[in-house]
């Protein structure tokens, strides 16, 4: 294992917090781009096949959806992050114990939040300038991940504060800024689109409730740019739904 690999697990790296597959996955270096970019995936190691065979795979672009009866997402969030960290795939903030999720019978505590640009869900075949993904484990092990869309706008004070004390280069996790509310991340209303899925990164496990947000959050184009200089593309592209229903709440 070299140092950047290393790095990596101590970080608590990529996307995949809680997964068992996880360390299988970090000892394969893989990008968005090039030879280790999506389209190869599958081919990093035995762990990661899934990014090329699984039949439900993330991210989509929701086009159809089916209106339901969806639970009410009853977020509880009272816990400010622990740790910020560059991984080397993306910005990321760690929660301790404390924040959690109620979806219907199912609770879940929030693990990571972290970014992708452009947005990896795209809505009616349009995509936005960014994606907040707040990572949330049940204690079966499933996950359940909010997704949040980003438009250029109205400056949004948590971003900007993550982006003003984000690191700079891969490295260890270092203390978050306890003015970083991650409550301020989210739209006024909490209407959501929701379908069975995966990570969207290796190992690309098939154990993910999406819940992407209807709305979209307004953040400054100052504020992407600093992202930007860091990861100008870290998005998996849209994956085949292969029928599955999409299902969006009234």
């Amino acid at each position: 294992m070299n140092r950047r690999q290393a790095l990596r697990l101590l970080a608590g790296a990529a996307l995949c917090p809680c997964c068992i597959e996880r360390a299988a996955a970090e000892s394969a270096h893989w990008s968005y781009e090039g030879d280790t970019g999506p389209a190869k995936w599958g081919d990093l190691d035995a762990a990661s096949k899934t990014c090329a065979i699984g039949s439900q795979q993330s991210p989509i672009d929701i086009g159809g959806t089916v209106k339901a009866q969806l639970p009410a997402l009853k977020i509880n969030w009272t816990k400010r992050a622990d740790t910020i960290v560059n991984n080397g795939h993306t910005i990321q903030l760690n929660f301790p114990e404390g924040n959690t999720l109620l979806l219907g019978d199912a609770k879940y505590r929030l693990v990571q939040l972290h970014f992708h640009r452009p947005s990896e869900h795209l809505v009616a075949g349009k995509n936005f300038a960014m994606e907040a993904h707040f990572v949330h484990r049940a204690e079966s092990g499933a996950l359940a991940v909010i997704g949040v869309l980003m438009t250029p706008g109205k400056p949004n004070a948590a971003f900007t504060r993550i982006t003003a004390t984000m690191p700079g280069a891969e490295g260890p996790a270092v203390k978050a800024d306890p003015a970083i509310d991650p409550n301020a991340l989210l739209p006024a209303k909490h209407g959501y689109y929701r379908y069975p899925g995966s990570l969207t990164t290796p190992p690309c496990s098939e154990i993910v409730e999406w819940l992407v947000l209807t709305t979209p959050i307004s953040v400054a184009d100052a504020d992407i740019a600093r992202f930007a200089k860091l990861y100008p593309m870290n998005a998996r592209p849209a994956q085949k739904d292969n029928r599955r229903y999409v299902l969006q709440s009234i």
